[in-house]
């Protein structure tokens, strides 16, 4: 009786190899959260710290369930997100735009490189003082905050990604008489889409961890003063629901800006 062979994917591992590989990798990501949220359980059955101090998971889980249900913290995590939205987008945008014409016109690069890297060097939050002063603690100030902590790593990327750009590739081009246009569009972001989208998500975490830190110093909602709230109250369950919410959104964008670039990859592979 014959055996029946395994089908091999496109990279040689075989299908079914491939299936369970993949369950099994999912199911290892889980275990260290398991391991933490089981040791979590036994420190709050043992006493080993006061429930001012560690409450118990399941007084937590009740608070969060309180807290979705009168809608509370749905809220604060939309307003928080609202922000991130907003200011990563024009963070993105100048990043992306800086980042080509200096990777394009070595004249720009020796004009602002030096400046820009100056100014990169500076702390995100270390800014929050001036801009205090210059436009107040609204939410202009949070939008501003956003943006530089997107801006820097997406300019810096970009650059990177577009001088990595082989130039026997622009050559051809050039014999094929591309415009200018059609090189940058054809030729030169189709090869920096990696460095770009590896800018493109540390600038979506930068911008995430500026939010949360701009909203400790200067907000009176978002995530980031829920947990000022509750530590100040002493609601240590509030504390760590915050923070978790905080680490599943940030999670979960960076999942997503992944999936996007396998996609974009794909579709380059594939040439569609």
């Amino acid at each position: 009786m014959a055996i029946p062979l395994e089908i091999a994917g496109d990279d040689g591992i075989p299908n079914g190899r491939r299936f369970f590989k993949g369950r099994f990798s999912s199911l290892s990501a889980l275990l260290l959260p398991m391991l933490l949220i089981a040791l979590w359980w036994l420190a709050s059955a043992r006493g080993w710290l006061p429930e001012q101090i560690l409450p118990a998971p399941s007084y937590v889980l009740q608070t969060a369930g309180d807290m979705i249900m009168s809608g509370e913290l749905l809220y604060h995590a939309a307003v928080s997100l609202r922000r991130v939205v907003f200011g990563f987008a024009i963070g993105a945008g100048l990043g992306l735009g800086l980042g080509i014409a200096m990777g394009l016109s070595a004249r720009l690069e020796d004009y602002i490189k030096p400046t820009f890297l100056a100014f990169a060097q500076i702390p995100t939050l270390g800014w929050i003082p001036l801009l205090m002063l210059l436009v107040g603690i609204e939410e202009t100030l949070k939008i501003i905050i956003i943006a530089k902590g997107a801006l820097v790593p997406i300019t810096l990327n970009t650059f990177s990604g577009i001088r990595s750009v082989p130039g026997k590739y622009v050559e051809v081009g050039k014999a094929l008489r591309f415009s200018r246009w059609q090189t940058l569009r054809l030729i030169v972001l189709p090869g920096a889409i990696p460095s770009i989208f590896t800018g493109i998500r540390y600038g979506l975490t930068h911008a995430w961890t500026s939010l949360v830190g701009v909203e400790l110093l200067a907000s009176s909602e978002g995530l980031g003063y829920l947990l000022v709230w509750g530590r100040q109250m002493f609601w240590l369950d509030t504390v760590i629901i915050a923070m978790i919410v905080i680490g599943l959104i940030g999670f979960a964008m960076d999942k997503g800006l992944n999936g996007a670039e396998v996609f974009i990859q794909r579709w380059k592979k594939e040439g569609l």
